[in-house]
């Protein structure tokens, strides 16, 4: 193939993966004029339309979106391969991209990272907190942290981080006027804070199990947050009952500030992974990082709720 059409390929993949000529043009450090004469020439070579333009979007067709899914990967499995070459040195250097949730990133991969990258200054990491599930491949994440549950089969995991637990929490003042659930059951008639989770469309409904039971009630409140943070803050504050990680309400339990309820209905289960493509080609930098993070083995695997935090 023409070296020009390899340079025509990633000038593509820039405008389909950026939805935008500005930021594509912007990132590859060319015109935009050029950049859609680029394109032009591509499609006019190929026969085919690969990008529907309005005057303010611009997304792939269908050809072009088979374009993005095949030949984009390879690309990347390239450009991580000649990345790889390039860091063939005595010090790991390079720039690594996580998603993760907030808590995660809050009580996992910020404090183990922050004790060794002083050490290594050519290491750059790009932390993207947020709650839903993302594609990292499609996103060009270098890998995800999220619950061993939630990761997906073809992927590789590194459990990060131990067995976790949620708690149902509220404050005394909250508790003044009104009497405390016996059951998840009787949350209904209570002021709970819900969690909005964008990829599920809508609120989270609070998990419960015991024994062989398993129960997912949807609560209502006043409050609605995207983060367990927030939910802790409201909480304390006397709003109403949240449903957040144990660890993250555990100092505010031992200080009398917060109440824990339906204790016997919250099992432990499976905590936080790190995870990446199977066919990720690792880099000095990226090894670095995955074994800062690492959990230690031959920890039991529990749980199979599906848990949000």
């Amino acid at each position: 193939m023409p070296r020009e059409n390899v340079n025509d390929l990633l000038a593509f993949l820039a405008v389909a993966r950026e939805r935008s000529f500005t930021r594509a043009a912007a990132k590859l450090g060319v015109s935009q004029s050029a950049l859609s004469h680029t394109i032009g020439g591509l499609e006019e070579r190929l026969g085919l339309r690969l990008l529907t333009r309005t005057t303010r979007s611009v997304s792939p067709t269908q050809a072009g979106e088979r374009l993005l899914q095949t030949v984009g990967p390879r690309l990347d499995e390239i450009e991580a391969e000649l990345a790889a070459l390039s860091e063939l040195r005595e010090k790991p250097a390079g720039t690594i991209r996580i998603t993760a949730t907030e808590y995660a990133a809050d009580t996992i991969l910020w404090p183990k990272l922050a004790k060794v990258l002083p050490d290594y200054p050519d290491i750059k990491v790009e932390i993207i907190a947020e709650q839903g599930l993302t594609d990292i491949v499609a996103e060009r994440y270098d890998a995800g942290v999220r619950l061993g549950e939630q990761v997906a089969k073809d992927m590789i995991a590194v459990r990060i981080g131990p067995d976790m637990r949620m708690a149902v929490v509220g404050a005394p003042s909250y508790f003044a006027k009104r009497s405390s659930p016996r059951t998840p059951q009787e949350l209904i008639g209570h002021n709970c804070i819900n969690l909005r989770l964008p990829t599920r469309g809508g609120l989270y409904a609070w998990e419960f199990e015991r024994g062989k039971r398993k129960l997912n009630v949807r609560v209502e409140g006043q409050l609605t947050f995207n983060g367990t943070t927030q939910m802790l803050n409201a909480a304390l504050a006397g709003f109403g009952l949240a449903y957040i990680p144990e660890d993250l309400a555990r100092p505010h339990l031992a200080k009398g500030r917060l109440k824990r309820l339906l204790e016997d209905w919250c099992p432990p289960f499976s905590g936080y992974h790190l995870y990446y493509p199977s066919r990720r080609q690792t880099t000095p930098a990226f090894a670095l990082i995955v074994e800062t993070l690492r959990y230690p083995r031959g920890l039991p695997r529990v749980g199979s709720l599906r848990r949000h935090a």
